[in-house]
């Protein structure tokens, strides 16, 4: 039986493994989702995914499943108990900078209707499919990720630079960026297809 092909990324790990084959690539289009995801994203800055995948349920916890009305609501003594929390990143800039982001999240819902229908705007609402054959391939940024992150940074958002923007929209289904001889590409390119925009 011959082995499975993935992305190189993906290694052995089985909780990055369970990610890789489920999750990344997958569009998403439900507004708390995509909320956890940019604030996960924004936390991954300057560690390794895995770090933040290994605390995503503590995460969940401690940010009230990530509903942003609720997390817009912290104020500093909720901060200050996310601060003594060991399950998650304890870097304060990332975590008010998650409670501000959620309000900026709440007008972005008020002014376009939804979240998804704003960060979904910037792909044109379909998944971008690529066709990268090697990792060295595939790059951190692109157009569509700089006018997502010019747009998010105008409103005031926090750790939303390009590169996190890329990565935001390879995990969330906006771009499919399994190379091509990863089981998943075709996979999530016929998910992408039959996926409404």
């Amino acid at each position: 039986m011959a082995a499975i092909s993935r992305c190189e990324w993906a290694g052995d790990d089985p909780l990055y493994v369970a990610y890789h084959d489920r999750e990344w690539g997958v569009p998403v289009h439900d507004d708390t989702r995509l909320f956890e995801m940019l604030i996960l994203d924004g936390a991954q800055a300057g560690l390794s995914w895995i770090t933040i995948l290994r605390k995503r349920e503590n995460y969940r916890r401690a940010f009230d499943g990530f509903d942003p009305e609720k997390v817009a609501r912290y104020g500093p003594r909720k901060i200050a108990l996310l601060m003594a929390d060991a399950g998650i990143v304890r870097n304060r800039m990332k975590i008010e900078s998650a409670v501000a982001n959620a309000r900026i999240v709440l007008d972005i819902r008020a002014r376009h209707g939804s979240l998804d229908r704003f960060l979904w705007s910037f792909v044109g609402g379909r998944p971008l499919q690529n066709a990268w054959r090697t990792l060295a391939e595939i790059p951190c940024r692109s157009e569509e990720s700089d006018a997502m992150s010019r747009a998010l940074k105008g409103l005031g958002c926090r750790f939303t630079g390009s590169t996190i923007c890329y990565a935001f929209m390879q995990a969330a289904g906006m771009v499919n960026d399994h190379v091509t001889g990863c089981f998943r590409h075709r996979q999530v390119r016929r998910i992408c297809r039959s996926t409404p925009s």
